[in-house]
């Protein structure tokens, strides 16, 4: 059996100037990086504006597991499977981060049969837009600290400081860290620590932004700390946006690529979604809605987190009107919610599976919450028992749910025709979008949290720290309290306890710390022991990982 970079390596990839043409897109209008991807220019937004808009597709899954569910697998998938049934679609998801390919998740390319190429392009420097987000965003520290060593006119108060410094790689020795050590010449010692480059407020506002001047706008707008009278100061107040904007130009351009069966793909941003909205650029994918009848797009980790940002943040500032949602479930994490052993999860149990399957209802309901139709992928394995499949595909026709036996992976666009033919109906049968965000921005910072918490997690209230508390009541007194919420909390549970498994019930959510991320346009409330600089796990992936003299990669999952 070959591996996935193995079939990826072996694929006839087109030029990407041939994949551009398929869209229409002029030779004018793209900037190859190489053969096999490109940046899009800003001049086909204008050249593109009078086109209908396409039906928008999101792809989401039940709570992740060790044993994985195969999301972009199934977005991939279901993109090729468009194209085999005479739909043109396009498909627009996220770049990898550089920590989860080294650490334990691995890449985000997709696997088997249905990979986005070139996939060692995409799972490490693709084309800079990574590198180019941890530049500007170290730029406006290192600006922030050459303030205070040449005199601090600001009269920052170093012991509230706010922003940080970034790395696109895990590593938990950087969480927290003491700079301007050595001297009065080497700056002024400060407490100071890293996140996660796909954590940063850098990453969400390119992911938001419309435009250059409303990147600047935004990247203005950061709240890097507070004066010695408690007023706030901003990175315009440090003069750094004109900087950062200058790296980031570029990086503003969605990428093209394209799938092993040349379906064209727009991979652009990559912000975490258990810490920060975890979806692709409102750009790529707008431009996507432009260039296709239908855009498949997806968002991180299980609904609770990533559908749950993507319709209250991404859709309510973009105006997006997504038209169907397809929910992503294996039979193993069904299993595994229920309670079996990881190890015995290719063994048939329904009785499991009876217990774990409380997890896929939860998340049909909360998508139904936001007005949208649901179809499930069930992503098939071949340890996967017919009567397990079946007693799924019985328990969701009883919610009035249609299922489809995905097997993407191992066949490609042809093992996905039956979803895509299923989507199609169900966007058909709905007759336009009835979407509606969960909360109204009106309502308090706290209750838009409460409203969260008990809707989509299913929690019986909150806690909120002393701490975060605090930052509450200064954040409305600033004004922003109209702003949506990103919630940062573990993927593996509805709760924040990632040892909650299935429908977790009798608990509560704390939210130990709340941050604003005023250029982002969100308020982002920190629960359980969530951390924006993950650590690597004993046996990284980095460890199988090689390239041989001839420049080939090896290991790449």
């Amino acid at each position: 059996m070959l591996t996935d970079i193995e079939i990826a390596q072996q694929a006839n990839m087109l030029p990407i100037t041939d994949i551009a043409a398929q869209l229409g897109i002029e030779e004018e209008d793209i900037e190859p990086y190489g053969r096999y991807k490109a940046k899009l220019s800003e001049a086909l937004y204008k050249k593109t504006a009078d086109r209908p808009d396409g039906k928008l597709i999101l792809v989401t899954a039940i709570n992740p597991t060790p044993a994985g569910e195969g999301k972009t697998t199934v977005s991939v998938g279901l993109a090729q499977a468009m194209a085999k049934i005479g739909k043109k679609a396009m498909l627009a998801l996220r770049e990898p981060s550089l920590g989860p390919v080294f650490g334990i998740k691995g890449g985000a390319a997709g696997g088997g049969y249905s990979q986005v190429v070139p996939m060692e392009d995409i799972n490490l420097h693709f084309t800079g837009d990574i590198h180019a987000m941890t530049a500007a965003n170290n730029l406006l520290c290192a600006l922030l600290d050459n303030h205070i060593q040449q005199g601090n006119e600001l009269r920052i108060d170093t012991r509230r400081i706010l922003f940080k410094r970034c790395m696109d790689m895990n590593d938990r020795a950087l969480r927290n860290i003491v700079i301007g050590m050595g001297g009065k010449a080497n700056g002024v010692p400060r407490e100071d620590g890293f996140q996660i480059t796909v954590a940063s407020e850098v990453m969400a506002i390119l992911c938001l932004a419309s435009d250059l001047d409303d990147l600047k706008r935004r990247l203005g707008s950061i709240l890097v700390a507070y004066n010695v009278d408690g007023e706030p100061v901003y990175a315009r107040d440090l003069q750094a946006q004109g900087a950062m904007t200058a790296l980031l130009k570029d990086a503003l351009k969605p990428n093209l690529v394209q799938t092993l069966e040349h379906t064209p793909v727009l991979i652009h941003g990559g912000p975490f979604a258990n810490i920060a909205h975890g979806c692709n650029s409102v750009r790529a994918t707008k431009l996507a809605l432009k260039l296709g009848d239908y855009c498949i797009t997806e968002a991180g980790f299980g609904s609770d987190l990533g559908a749950e940002k993507f319709f209250d943040i991404k859709c309510r500032f973009a105006g997006f009107k997504p038209e169907c949602v397809v929910l992503v479930a294996t039979v193993r994490a069904l299993k595994y919610n229920g309670g079996m052993d990881r190890a015995e999860l290719t063994t048939p149990n329904v009785d499991a599976l009876s217990k774990g399957i409380v997890n896929l209802r939860t998340h049909i309901e909360n998508m139904h919450k936001y007005h949208v139709p649901v179809v499930v992928a069930i992503n098939r394995f071949h340890t996967d028992s017919d009567e397990e499949l079946q007693f799924i595909a019985n328990y969701c026709a009883d919610m009035g749910v249609q299922t489809s036996m995905c097997e993407v992976f191992a066949k490609g666009g042809e093992g996905g025709t039956d979803l895509a033919q299923k989507v199609c109906v169900a966007i058909a049968q709905a007759g336009g979008s009835s979407f509606e965000p969960l909360y109204s921005t009106d309502l308090s910072i706290k209750e838009k949290i409460e409203t969260i918490a008990r809707e989509i997690y299913r929690a019986d209230g909150v806690r909120f720290t002393a701490k975060a508390a605090k930052s509450l009541a200064e954040f409305e007194a600033l004004g922003y309290d109209k702003t949506p919420v990103c919630i940062a909390k573990t993927q593996y549970s509805l709760s924040d306890d990632p040892k909650k498994l299935g429908k977790p019930e009798n608990f509560q959510i704390t939210v130990s710390e709340v941050r604003l991320s005023a250029g982002a346009g969100f308020i982002v409330a920190l629960t359980g022991d969530i951390m924006t600089m993950p650590g690597l796990p004993k046996k990284p992936a980095a460890f199988s990982i090689d390239c041989d003299n001839n420049g080939n990669i090896k290991g790449l999952f």
